[in-house]
Protein backbone atom coordinates (compact mmCIF):
# COMPACT_ATOMS: atom_id res chain seq x y z
CA UNK A 1 0.00 0.00 0.00
CA UNK A 2 2.59 2.12 0.67
CA UNK A 3 4.13 2.13 -2.81
CA UNK A 4 0.83 3.17 -4.20
CA UNK A 5 0.87 5.76 -1.35
CA UNK A 6 4.23 6.93 -2.68
CA UNK A 7 3.02 7.03 -5.81
CA UNK A 8 0.14 9.32 -5.58
CA UNK A 9 2.18 11.68 -3.34
CA UNK A 10 4.89 11.85 -5.98
CA UNK A 11 2.10 13.10 -8.68
CA UNK A 12 0.53 14.94 -6.50
CA UNK A 13 3.57 17.17 -5.76
CA UNK A 14 4.32 17.21 -9.53
CA UNK A 15 7.19 15.24 -9.73
CA UNK A 16 8.52 12.84 -12.10
CA UNK A 17 6.91 8.77 -11.01
CA UNK A 18 10.05 7.20 -11.42
CA UNK A 19 12.13 4.61 -9.60
CA UNK A 20 14.45 7.16 -8.19
CA UNK A 21 12.18 8.94 -6.54
CA UNK A 22 9.98 6.82 -5.28
CA UNK A 23 12.68 4.79 -3.09
CA UNK A 24 13.68 8.20 -1.96
CA UNK A 25 10.44 8.72 -0.81
CA UNK A 26 9.85 5.44 0.54
CA UNK A 27 13.49 5.71 2.49
CA UNK A 28 12.09 9.20 3.42
CA UNK A 29 9.64 6.89 5.47
CA UNK A 30 11.48 4.63 6.91
CA UNK A 31 10.46 1.72 4.08
CA UNK A 32 13.17 -0.62 2.64
CA UNK A 33 12.20 0.41 -1.03
CA UNK A 34 11.64 -3.02 -2.87
CA UNK A 35 13.02 -2.69 -6.27
CA UNK A 36 10.92 -5.20 -7.74
CA UNK A 37 7.21 -3.79 -6.39
CA UNK A 38 8.75 -0.24 -7.48
CA UNK A 39 9.54 -1.64 -10.76
CA UNK A 40 5.78 -3.64 -11.48
CA UNK A 41 3.79 -0.25 -9.88
CA UNK A 42 5.67 2.07 -12.48
CA UNK A 43 4.53 -0.52 -15.08
CA UNK A 44 1.17 -1.06 -14.05
CA UNK A 45 1.15 2.78 -14.18
CA UNK A 46 2.50 3.43 -17.61
CA UNK A 47 -0.12 5.01 -19.90
CA UNK A 48 -2.63 5.74 -17.12
CA UNK A 49 -4.15 8.73 -16.22
CA UNK A 50 -3.70 9.20 -12.17
CA UNK A 51 -6.37 12.06 -11.55
CA UNK A 52 -9.33 10.47 -14.08
CA UNK A 53 -8.58 6.87 -11.76
CA UNK A 54 -8.47 8.97 -8.62
CA UNK A 55 -11.97 10.32 -9.81
CA UNK A 56 -13.29 7.04 -11.03
CA UNK A 57 -12.17 5.12 -8.17
CA UNK A 58 -13.44 7.89 -5.39
CA UNK A 59 -16.98 7.58 -7.18
CA UNK A 60 -17.87 3.89 -6.35
CA UNK A 61 -17.03 4.71 -2.56
CA UNK A 62 -19.67 7.52 -2.81
CA UNK A 63 -22.51 6.04 -4.34
CA UNK A 64 -21.87 2.71 -2.60
CA UNK A 65 -22.48 4.61 0.63
CA UNK A 66 -25.64 5.86 -0.24
CA UNK A 67 -28.01 3.04 -0.08
CA UNK A 68 -26.84 2.25 3.01
CA UNK A 69 -28.35 5.36 4.35
CA UNK A 70 -31.68 4.87 1.75
CA UNK A 71 -34.99 4.97 4.00
CA UNK A 72 -37.40 2.00 4.50
CA UNK A 73 -39.77 3.68 1.40
CA UNK A 74 -36.91 3.31 -0.70
CA UNK A 75 -36.08 -0.28 -0.12
CA UNK A 76 -39.34 -1.17 -2.12
CA UNK A 77 -38.10 0.05 -5.32
CA UNK A 78 -39.45 -0.93 -8.98
CA UNK A 79 -38.07 -3.96 -10.08
CA UNK A 80 -37.13 -1.47 -13.37
CA UNK A 81 -34.65 0.47 -10.72
CA UNK A 82 -33.12 -2.62 -9.09
CA UNK A 83 -31.63 -3.29 -12.83
CA UNK A 84 -30.19 -0.40 -13.25
CA UNK A 85 -28.45 -0.31 -9.98
CA UNK A 86 -27.13 -3.42 -11.20
CA UNK A 87 -25.94 -2.36 -14.14
CA UNK A 88 -24.34 0.68 -12.65
CA UNK A 89 -22.59 -1.56 -10.04
CA UNK A 90 -21.30 -3.76 -12.90
CA UNK A 91 -20.38 -0.85 -14.39
CA UNK A 92 -18.78 0.16 -11.32
CA UNK A 93 -16.91 -2.96 -10.83
CA UNK A 94 -15.32 -2.88 -14.43
CA UNK A 95 -13.84 0.69 -13.90
CA UNK A 96 -12.55 -0.22 -10.41
CA UNK A 97 -10.83 -4.39 -11.68
CA UNK A 98 -7.95 -2.25 -13.09
CA UNK A 99 -7.32 -0.08 -9.97
CA UNK A 100 -7.18 -3.30 -7.97
CA UNK A 101 -4.02 -4.18 -9.46
CA UNK A 102 -2.67 -1.00 -8.21
CA UNK A 103 -3.82 -1.91 -4.61
CA UNK A 104 -1.23 -5.30 -4.63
Amino acid sequence: MEYVYTALLLHKAGKELNAKNMEAVLTAAGVTPDKGRIKALLAALEGVDIDEAVKSAAMPMAVAAAPGGAAPAEAAAAPAEEEKEEEKKEEEEEVTVGLGSLFG
